[in-house]
């Protein structure tokens, strides 16, 4: 397999594993590319994503690493099976790469779990909404960009499609409150949530204002894994996201979207929640 034009978060995230694979066995690289007789400057463009892998080198490298963990491994494995162009790829050259990278993940997860305190999580958004955010008095973007974006979320909303996937989402009154446009539009949202969320793999909850000692002051999105050790939080910033995949920083984001949980409402009461709210807007 000969060099990538392009690494996608997912492929990315491949080489980095089996890295962590080598590194847990004791094996430098040069030891490790001795030992099995690859390359060095291929296994560690393996590994940094920037030539494929075959299932079959995976599962080489694992038994070499005597990597015990046969879930992990057959995961790392089908993800090294991957062929294929997905619909994102439509928009390469013409979106930031994180926009392709996030309906990747979202194409290849089951479960994404979410907490909003400013903003409606982007699956949620309405086309009304949606087209209010690109147009709204601080862009700069040009017309085409506009709608290239707007399109693009409103085609990663067809995950929500599928009968394997489930979305749970936490929203903080404050983000239910926000008008990014009109009062016609925000009304027109907050009944676009309440119809979402009577799908059966969507469930949606409200934090209220009213809520004490609730710290948590920053979006998470969390995409799981087939496996544990491989999912990915996305920590939102204004200058764009980045994914993160350190065992350590998603036991954080774990923890805060327990803490999210813990504050907000039943699926019941955040349905009235909203509905009354819908009604005052």
């Amino acid at each position: 397999m000969g060099a990538r034009p392009v690494i996608t978060v997912r492929q990315e995230r491949l080489g980095k594993e089996l890295r962590k694979l080598r590194e847990r066995a004791g094996l430098g690289l040069r030891e490790a590319a001795r030992a099995t007789g690859i390359n060095e400057a291929r296994l560690s463009n393996t590994e940094l994503g920037r030539f494929g892998v075959s299932p079959e080198r995976v599962r080489f490298l694992a038994d070499f690493y005597k990597a015990g963990d046969a879930p992990l491994v057959d995961a790392l494995a089908a993800m090294a099976a991957e062929r294929g162009r997905g619909w994102w790829e439509e928009y390469r050259g013409l979106l930031p790469r994180g926009f392709l990278d996030l309906a990747e993940l979202e194409h290849h997860t089951r479960y994404v779990r979410s907490f909003e305190i400013v903003s409606i999580p982007g699956l949620l958004q309405s086309e009304e909404q949606v087209r209010a955010l690109y147009n709204g008095a601080l862009s700069d973007l040009s017309e085409e960009q506009k709608e290239l974006r707007a399109e693009f979320r409103l085609r990663r909303q067809k995950v929500l499609d599928r009968d394997d996937f489930v979305c749970e989402v936490v929203i903080h009154e404050a983000a239910l409150r926000i008008r990014q446009a009109d009062r016609s539009v925000a009304r027109q949202q907050l009944l676009h949530i309440l119809a979402q969320s009577e799908r059966p793999q969507v469930t949606v909850r409200v934090v209220p204002f009213d809520r004490d000692r609730f710290t948590i002051s920053s979006p998470i999105l969390m995409l799981d894994g087939p496996v544990l050790q491989l999912d990915t939080a996305l920590r939102d910033a204004p200058h764009g996201g980045t994914f993160l995949d350190a065992e350590a920083q998603l036991t954080t984001y774990r923890r805060w979207l327990a803490e999210t949980q813990k504050a907000a409402l039943g699926v019941v009461e955040s349905r009235d929640f909203i509905r009354e709210l819908a009604r005052q807007t």
